[in-house]
């Protein structure tokens, strides 16, 4: 279920309210883009490709938006993106499909339910053709019939120069017989020349086919290398933001719980919550970010020290008298449920 912060940014991009979204994510650097919401479970990525809006898709992909995250029909944001550049063509493709793949050229492979990926989709997309090519541009002509109307253009021009000239030896067997080897070497000549013309069209199109295939090892190459540099970032990103969350989490219980302000009334945002804004599943998290539970001796000592931390009795002992009347219920309720989570962890290491 999305938090209220969540339900906002949803708000700004449903609405294309790009100066709006922009402003919010910046005073709320926390909030998790990455979630999805009704029937067709889609995310904040699919909603701005859908609408073709660039600058939301920018703005969110610069805010960690995940360019993975599927659909109900496990269909990406490229996908979606792949599809409106097929319909509207290349303004789409430049303004949706290009930043996506940029972002996440893992994306271009990623299949959706049925099976067909981004790059499967964009197969179907020809630009040079469709933009090089005008509605004035000349019909296609066939060489072989420009070589013999040219060759048929000579014979005629040597006809009428020499005509008369020589008809007292037009009917010598020799002349007939030279005619005739003429136009032998003349068909030779035209033959050798298509012959050669098509060797050297095998040759270019092998030599391009083998351009083609280099060029595509290469891409795949460079796709694997950044999809493991993205997903190295991602970790060390997420582990970093863990450990200063629970970092904060042990300052706050000292302070609270041991410190000289312990006496101070205590409303609900003042009680050292592992994640303040989170569920409890979140606040486990941070709770045993960095716990090696290979170790299983350490890892139930150190679930007995959070359980007596958290346990209900001893936190109404400790804080009990202190805390605020409007928002005792919901601390009570929200250590209960802490509490009781925890102590399932230790029973399932027995």
């Amino acid at each position: 279920m999305e938090s209220r912060k969540q339900k906002k940014v949803w708000r700004y991009v449903e609405g294309g309210s790009l100066l709006k979204l922009k402003s919010y994510l910046r005073k709320h650097r926390d909030v998790e883009v990455n979630f999805t919401r009704g029937k067709r479970r889609r995310g904040v990525l699919h909603v701005v490709c859908s609408h073709g809006d660039d600058a939301l898709l920018r703005l969110l992909l610069k805010h960690g938006a995940d360019p993975l995250l599927k659909d109900r029909n496990g269909d990406t944001a490229l996908h979606l993106a792949a599809r409106k550049a097929l319909k509207h063509g290349r303004t789409d493709y430049d303004d949706l499909v290009v930043p996506l793949r940029e972002h996440c050229p893992a994306a271009l492979n990623v299949p959706n339910n049925a099976g067909v990926t981004p790059h499967e989709l964009l197969q179907g997309l020809s630009f040079k053709q469709k933009w090089s090519l005008g509605a004035d541009a000349p019909p296609w002509s066939d060489p072989e019939q420009e070589w013999r109307e040219k060759l048929m253009g000579e014979s005629h021009d040597e006809f009428f120069e020499t005509f008369g000239k020589y008809d007292d030896d037009f009917l010598r067997d020799e002349d007939v017989e030279d005619f005739g080897d003429w136009t032998d070497q003349i068909r030779r000549e035209y033959e050798a020349k298509q012959q050669a013309t098509a060797r050297a069209k095998r040759k270019r199109r092998r030599q391009n086919e083998d351009e083609e295939e280099r060029q595509r090892r290469e891409l795949h190459a460079r796709l694997e290398k950044e999809h493991r540099e993205y997903l190295e970032r991602a970790s060390r990103k997420k582990d970093e933001t863990q450990r200063e969350k629970k970092r904060r989490y042990k300052e706050r219980c000292d302070t609270v719980f041991l410190g000289s302000s312990s006496s101070g009334v205590l409303g609900y945002d003042d009680i050292p919550w592992p994640a303040p804004r989170g569920s409890v599943d979140d606040m486990v998290t941070v709770i045993l970010h960095g716990v090696d539970r290979s170790d299983t001796d350490a890892f139930r000592k150190f679930l007995r020290r959070q359980q007596a931390l958290w346990h209900p009795d001893k936190f109404a002992q400790r804080c009990g008298g202190r805390l605020q009347d409007r928002d005792r219920q919901r601390i009570v309720g929200t250590v209960t449920a802490l509490s009781q989570e925890l102590n399932r962890l230790a029973q399932s290491l027995r």
